[in-house]
């Protein structure tokens, strides 16, 4: 009787596969809430000199192979607790929003699930007031398996009330940033929490934010939008990573990604980017963490 039992094991190994999509996410949440090797896994991740790779036993299918190449970088390395990442979809020409009466949403449903996975390796999610405002998002991991991040808002004059999503829907923990004095403004409802910040020249500045919410054990960091409050923390250098997802689409008016002041960046930022198709869009992942100022009069 143990033969054909062990005959049965062997044939199993032997169709066992690749790696597909939903095992390489399965494996990249475990390795977020505890970064360890994986008993038994068929995934194996090294890191060195800041560089991550990782090797399946089997292959890993297309998929798999992309979930893995984007979101082990933000799992792993000595600095994967306390990262800083941001994500913009953009068109060919550069703008993160449309006219009214067209289609919202600029990249496809692959940049989407994409963003929900960002979010559900984060501590917390981060917006601007302007994003909450237009389109009144829920900020949630609903198109993928993974937890709820909590809920960030910039909204330093306090202008946005209680009827947006992310304050009333109580699904996940929200909390909303106000530039100090203007907390009496605010109308979000008892259940979210409200956050003073000292303004500095009209604006929050970002090392209070992020201060704060450190404060607050929040420490693995979404900024998802929009183009200022991404340009807002890429100008800062508050940044770590930065993905760019680009539909082959010219939309011709509208916000534009990303505008810096020209602040400890200078002239601009270079950095060590690699690109990956993601459904018809072309996503740029950006580490900033080995960038470089750029010079003025460099090409």
């Amino acid at each position: 009787m143990s033969k054909p039992s062990l005959e049965i094991v062997q044939r199993t190994e032997l169709v066992a596969g690749p790696v597909d999509e939903e095992e390489a996410w399965e494996f990249v949440r475990a390795l977020a809430r505890a970064p360890s090797p994986t008993v038994g896994s068929k995934i194996t991740v090294r890191t060195e000199r800041g560089e991550t790779t990782w090797e399946a036993r089997g292959g890993a299918t297309p998929e798999a192979a992309l979930v893995l190449d984007l979101c082990l970088p933000l799992c792993v390395g000595e600095r994967a607790s306390e990262l800083v990442v941001a994500h913009l979809g953009q068109s060919l020409d550069g703008r993160v929003a449309v006219p009214p009466g067209y289609p919202r949403l600029i990249t496809g449903p692959e940049d989407l699930r994409h963003t929900h996975r960002l979010r559900a390796l984060s501590d917390a999610v981060i917006v601007g007031a302007t994003t909450v405002a237009v389109d009144d998002p829920q900020l949630t991991t609903r198109f993928v398996p993974g937890d709820l991040p909590t809920r960030v808002v910039l909204d330093p004059r306090a202008r946005l009330s209680r009827e947006q999503r992310v304050f009333s829907d109580g699904q996940a923990p929200s909390i909303v940033i106000v530039g100090r004095g203007h907390r009496g403004r605010s109308d979000y409802g008892a259940q979210v929490e409200v956050v003073e910040v000292p303004m500095v020249d009209g604006t929050l500045p970002i090392g209070g934010v992020l201060r704060s919410l450190r404060e607050r054990g929040l420490r693995r960091l979404f900024v998802e939008g929009g183009g200022v409050t991404v340009s807002r923390f890429l100008d800062a250098s508050a940044l770590d990573r930065l993905h760019v997802a680009v539909a082959s689409r010219i939309v011709g008016t509208g916000a534009p990604a990303i505008q810096l002041n020209g602040g400890a960046l200078g002239g601009g930022v270079m950095s060590h980017a690699q690109s990956y198709l993601l459904g018809a869009d072309v996503l740029f992942d950006c580490d900033l963490r080995v960038s470089k100022p750029r010079g003025r009069g460099l090409a």
